[in-house]
């Protein structure tokens, strides 16, 4: 089989994407979250603002409707509104396997899906978007909120978190690594 461009900017695009959402961003938040206790899990600075508990609660519903039910056109059973009411509730270990199963049925649909799904039309919270834009929207949608989850995470522990050291000295990643 000869690779067109469009096939090898699809495999670049699906394989940055699961890099990006399962190997780099995954990690980071799951080893944040252990790290707190169940009353900063749950903490909010206001009422206008959600606690990394309900943010974890919402990442998980997000990724499961927007890639694992969408792609296996599965039932859409997912309630927004519940994510964001929970005060309290299900411990960190609890909602990191949640999301951890669900991740891990994402990655599967990641590896799996071609150049015809990727411009296949969804409809997703009554949104009609392709294939493409489904994934980039998690994958962008799970950065944002893995990067406010970092921010809580710094300010209870009071610390860096290391995650980008290497390029405290010069600015510059060092020779031969990748763009993570």
């Amino acid at each position: 089989m000869t690779t067109t461009p469009d096939s090898t900017m699809t495999s670049q695009f699906l394989a940055y994407s699961h890099s990006k959402l399962i190997a780099q961003s995954w990690p980071r938040l799951r080893e944040c979250v252990q790290s707190l206790t169940d009353e900063q899990l749950w903490w909010r600075p206001n009422d206008a603002s959600n606690s990394i508990g309900n943010l974890l609660l919402h990442l998980n519903g997000n990724v499961r409707q927007w890639l694992v039910v969408s792609f296996n056109a599965l039932e859409d059973t997912r309630n927004r509104p519940a994510e964001f009411s929970a005060q309290e509730g299900a411990t960190a270990a609890v909602l990191l396997t949640e999301l951890g199963r669900t991740l891990d049925e994402a990655s599967i649909v990641l590896r799996r899906l071609t150049e015809a799904d990727l411009l296949r039309r969804y409809k997703i919270q009554e949104y009609d978007v392709s294939g493409l834009e489904a994934v980039y929207k998690v994958v962008e949608h799970f950065g944002m909120h893995y990067g406010q989850i970092l921010y809580v995470t710094k300010m209870f522990r009071n610390e860096d978190l290391g995650y980008f050291s290497e390029l405290k000295k010069s600015g510059k990643a060092p020779h031969g690594s990748s763009n993570s």
